[in-house]
């Protein structure tokens, strides 16, 4: 028997919010797509033109520039993106072009007092104002207007910073729909990243995103956690063109299991996820164990940030509450410390991708906030279990990637060329195809 999503939420110690129960199902259909979308270079040349370049795409945190002269450097297929806080509340984006002979003004990010090319000397101010051009007067009938850095826009939401190369997009407050509202509650403007890892994966950036926005391969991949994880249960809801989301209990068995496990073995299941042994003085009979994770959860948090979590559920403090923001950002809800996901084309290479994992953790109360953690980059063939910084994370994608190229190889030797996808179950990824059609059909973007 399947305990669904909402059965969970009518059985939290505390009630739940709306958010959380504002459930939105669609029904996609069940035809195939086409296996071409993840291995033909013409399609990936397809999405850079008429998708990439029109979607708002989240570039860095406001934490990773956070002073003056700070400069982010975004890369995305053929574009590179300076993202510069030019003010103290002021940031900015211009691509990373000289205006002279077009060279790059930053290899990489830092914090500058201008953005000065190597080629030949000409710099801009932190504004993108021209600010000198030796011999300028061989450059005579081009004015400071015309030596302006061309202006991307720039959009900011819970502490993100999302830049966007179409001038006639919609707002970035129109783009992510239901978002600000859902995650209001949460507060990620008031986290700090605390964790950056990233590796070059070999597959397409479609391949790798999609294996995250179903529990449906838990059975198969993370049998492990299959005690204390409710994948056939988990809630699927699509929001506008832009957002959808699923929602994944912990502390909840799947039905998979030809017996249901006792109490006891759900709380050391999720407590060994957590890399502790279950503590003395915890009666399994004593509560529910979602009810046990939950306080457990919830005290641990208010010690380390001196915060008071008293209202916040069960389910936010367990569960994955995932959101996916068309093309490739995928935030996590509730109070635990989010993650973060960003799956990006690596340049133009249809066969391969950039993945990334993020952690946000709160400031303590009446703390400032840290600057951003560097990324961590690995190796092509490094573990991501060798990333510390993703204790109980790590071990799991890894075996998230043990799929991954062998889903890009196969696609090629596929003898259908068609992929199956479930109606309900994988309705996220068909509402992303949906969408990604839209925007390779010139139905969108569309101002409201």
């Amino acid at each position: 028997m399947v305990t669904t999503y909402r059965q969970l939420l009518d059985s939290d110690s505390r009630t739940a919010p709306d958010v959380l129960r504002d459930e939105h199902r669609h029904d996609f259909g069940s035809a195939p797509i086409g296996a071409e979308r993840y291995i033909d270079q013409s399609f990936f040349d397809r999405e850079a033109g008429m998708m990439w370049s029109k979607v708002w795409q989240m570039a860095c945190r406001e934490e990773d520039i956070p002073e003056v002269g700070d400069v982010h450097v975004y890369d995305i297929i053929d574009r590179s993106v300076l993202v510069v806080r030019s003010g103290p509340d002021t940031i900015e984006a211009f691509p990373n072009s000289c205006l002279h002979r077009g060279r790059k003004l930053m290899d990489e990010s830092g914090r500058v007092e201008n953005m000065r090319c190597g080629f030949h000397g000409w710099s801009w101010n932190l504004d993108g104002s021209i600010r000198s051009v030796p011999c300028r007067q061989e450059f005579a009938a081009l004015s400071d207007d015309d030596l302006h850095l061309p202006v991307i826009r720039v959009g900011r939401w819970g502490g993100f910073v999302f830049v966007n190369f179409d001038a006639d997009a919609p707002s970035l407050e129109e783009y992510l729909g239901v978002l600000p509202e859902h995650f209001e509650r949460w507060g990620l403007e008031d986290r700090w990243k605390a964790a950056h890892v990233a590796r070059v994966i070999p597959c397409n950036w479609k391949v790798a995103q999609e294996a995250f926005m179903e529990s449906y391969h838990v059975i198969a991949t993370h049998p492990q956690i299959l005690p204390f994880f409710s994948d056939v249960g988990s809630e699927y809801d699509v929001y506008g063109p832009h957002v959808n989301r699923n929602l994944a209990a912990f502390g909840e068995p799947s039905p998979h299991l030809r017996e249901r496990p006792s109490d006891g073995e759900v709380l050391e299941g999720m407590f060994g996820l957590w890399g502790r042994d279950v503590p003395e003085g915890i009666d399994a009979d004593a509560l529910p164990p979602r009810e046990i994770l939950g306080e457990t959860a919830r005290s641990s948090m208010a010690r380390a940030t001196r915060s008071d979590l008293d209202e916040a559920t069960d389910a936010e403090m367990l569960d994955a509450i995932v959101y996916n923001v068309f093309p490739n950002f995928a935030p996590w809800g509730g109070f635990v410390p989010n993650i973060v996901y960003r799956w990006r084309p690596n340049g133009r290479d249809v066969d391969s991708c950039i993945m990334e994992v993020m952690i946000l953790k709160p400031v303590k109360e009446g703390a400032a906030k840290p600057r951003g953690v560097p990324v961590h980059w690995l190796g092509e063939d490094e573990p991501w279990s060798n990333a510390t910084e993703l204790p109980a994370l790590g071990p799991v994608i890894d075996q998230d990637m043990a799929n991954m190229p062998h889903v890009q190889t196969g696609l090629k030797a596929s003898g259908t060329g068609t992929v199956q996808l479930a109606t309900y179950m994988e309705s996220r990824i068909r509402h992303f195809h949906e969408t990604l059609d839209a925007y390779l059909e010139g139905r969108l973007p569309a101002r409201s």
